[in-house]
């Protein structure tokens, strides 16, 4: 009788295991959303989200800027690793700039390291699906997702047709159909920018957002299997207020033989010619609302330093300033920013079969959100510089030890 009992038990455990639903996890960046946007302005759909699911607010990756963070997303790797250290920086070895907006360089694949999650999943023979995720348009490792947009082509989807998208590919047969869909849109940020985040124009754009995204929710729900789908809204980095008055210029301090270039895109990256690194850094000692560090000296806690395009001297401003000569600007937004700061942090809420509900996670930092991506698809992940270990919590379930929270970078 108790072989029968104890026999009768594991069958209760194992046979939901033995079904194997298999989850879909779609998950969605909105460029340059605060973590205090869902506070500031009304969310209902949002809000709705923490209540039946997770929310948390995330920590982006040094610098809080757009391409090197969205990268880190993808791949678990801390700019300094993966290579996509600036929107722009200067790559000596090629006597070129890099810059997300130059195709020449954006669409070169030497430039990224790492391994993006769909390429992993699909190493393990998953489908993915991507909407304009910054890498997936680009052959890294001479891969593709298995169905992606191409971001340079025109006319570019629009947000309602990028949700239809998405939708889309989850209506595929089940043997077409991807497992991992990832979809980038470009706002909040423009509004940041242009009219700072505490501003009308900002109000509108959050809004709008909560309400697309309620609409690409209430689409799943009409699919079938729709109890099996996750859905992530997360972002790359915060916003803060701006304005002329908080400039702080460094080239008056600065011999222009000194320096090979200055790139300004916060941090401001100085090149220094040879023998002239430490002209450059004690020039700029003792000024007000900047922290100056030669590149070696970069503090532990950034992950920055180490590669080989970020420049000899580093000048950080405080939050709300810029290192800049161009104050004929008006009162706005800015990102780039120490990631400590709570305005570079990050919304993220998360709902579906493998979150919990109702729960608020703690702060974790964004390389993290590979490996949660890998558990959810059930891969084995690259290492990375992530660790569920970080984001284990929001789960309903997880294995008493993962190969996703110990395949670590060491």
């Amino acid at each position: 009788m108790k072989k029968i009992l104890f026999t009768l038990l594991l069958l209760a455990t194992l046979l939901p295991a033995m079904a194997g639903n298999k989850h879909y996890t779609v998950i969605v960046s909105l460029d340059g959303f605060r973590w205090d946007y869902t506070k500031m302005y009304e969310t209902p759909f949002f809000d709705q989200m923490a209540r039946e699911g997770v929310q948390a607010t995330m920590f982006p990756s040094f610098p809080s800027k757009t391409f090197p963070n969205h990268y880190t997303l993808a791949t678990g790797l801390y700019p300094d690793h993966h290579g996509i250290i600036a929107n722009s920086f200067w790559a000596a070895d090629r006597g070129k700039m890099y810059a997300m907006n130059n195709p020449e360089t954006r669409n070169d694949p030497s430039f990224y390291g790492g391994e993006p999650i769909w390429i992993t999943a699909q190493k393990q023979g998953i489908k993915t699906g991507n909407v304009y995720w910054v890498g997936s348009d680009i052959a890294i490792k001479g891969q593709h997702p298995t169905y992606y947009k191409v971001y340079d082509d025109t006319p570019r989807l629009n947000y309602a047709e990028r949700i239809a998208y998405v939708l889309e590919m989850l209506k595929k047969p089940e043997p077409e159909r991807p497992q991992l869909i990832m979809a980038y849109f470009e706002d909040p940020d423009h509004y940041g920018h242009a009219f700072s985040p505490h501003s009308a124009e900002t109000h509108r754009c959050i809004t709008e957002l909560d309400v697309l995204m309620k609409q690409l929710w209430d689409g799943i729900q009409l699919l079938p299997f729709a109890e099996d789908v996750n859905l992530i809204v997360t972002s790359d980095h915060g916003m803060a207020t701006i304005s002329p008055d908080r400039c702080v210029s460094i080239s008056q301090y600065l011999k222009p033989e000194w320096y090979e270039r200055i790139n300004d895109n916060l941090p401001a990256q100085i090149y220094a010619k040879a023998g002239c690194t430490d002209s450059i850094y004690n020039a700029l000692q003792g000024l007000e609302h900047v922290r100056v560090w030669k590149k070696a000296n970069i503090p532990a806690y950034l992950h920055y330093g180490s590669n080989a395009y970020i420049g000899d001297i580093i000048v950080l401003p405080d939050l709300g300033w810029l290192v800049t000569d161009d104050t004929d600007f008006n009162v706005g937004g800015a990102h780039g920013f120490d990631p400590t700061y709570d305005d570079m942090q990050v919304m993220f809420r998360a709902c579906g079969p493998d979150f919990k509900k109702g729960y608020t996670a703690s702060k974790f930092h964004n390389v993290s959100i590979y490996s949660l991506l890998a558990y959810l698809l059930g891969i084995t992940p690259e290492k990375t510089d992530g660790s569920l270990e970080e984001v284990k919590g929001m789960l309903k379930a997880l294995p008493a030890q993962s190969s996703t929270s110990i395949n670590q970078v060491q």
